[in-house]
């Protein structure tokens, strides 16, 4: 299985500083307008590229596929360039099938799965900042939010230094999650194309 920077979007493309960000007015308000706006999405159909940067390498790593989400706890991420990989999440059960080798886990056993779950999850569905297991900073530029996470139990520090998620104040959709290891290393992963409240058959969230 991939790294959890990867699973993790693997659920996920986070962070460009280069905008003018400054801390956002009301941070309550804006909490529960981002849930509020999340709920009214019952599923989203969209593409990605990600970017994987390793401080050992010189060039950026890229791929792209496809992101599924159907409310409340079903997500499918599929790798298809330059390589083919699946990750499904249904309910308490995940899945990964990496050219001929699968895997499948269940979440509520494994600590470490639990969270990254719950992660991807509550980015999806705008409750990311609910989740005790994190610190957040929230700022806002003229077209997005920022919200800027740093993991406060030691499992999740050991494999992440900050997650920065960019919300699009237009929709308050996800268009980018980054995600900082302690190493140096990033995972990045761009939103777009992005559909909603589109019908999603079940079957593709099927484990195998």
């Amino acid at each position: 299985m991939r790294s959890l920077a990867t699973i993790l979007l693997t659920a996920t493309s986070f962070c460009s500083i280069c905008q003018n960000f400054k801390p956002v007015g009301n941070e309550e308000t804006f909490k529960k307008q981002l849930e509020a706006e999340s709920k009214k999405i019952t599923s989203i159909k969209s593409d990605f590229v990600q970017e994987k940067v390793m401080t050992m390498l010189t060039e950026k790593i890229v791929s792209s596929g496809e992101f599924n989400f159907k409310r409340t706890d079903k997500v499918r991420i599929e790798y298809k360039t330059p390589y083919a990989y699946l990750m499904i999440i249904n309910g308490n059960q995940m899945f990964s099938k990496d050219g001929n080798k699968e895997n499948r886990i269940n979440v509520s056993s494994n600590k470490m799965f639990r969270q990254v779950n719950r992660i991807i999850v509550d980015c999806v569905q705008g409750t990311i900042l609910y989740n005790k297991d994190f610190s957040s900073e929230i700022f806002e530029s003229e077209s997005l939010y920022l919200l800027e996470l740093t993991p406060q139990n030691k499992t999740l520090k050991d494999f992440f230094q900050t997650i920065r998620v960019q919300v699009e104040k237009k929709d308050y959709s996800v268009s980018q999650i980054e995600l900082n290891e302690p190493g140096g290393d990033k995972t990045i992963m761009r939103f777009s194309n992005k559909h909603f409240n589109q019908a999603v058959n079940d079957e593709i969230f099927t484990l195998r």
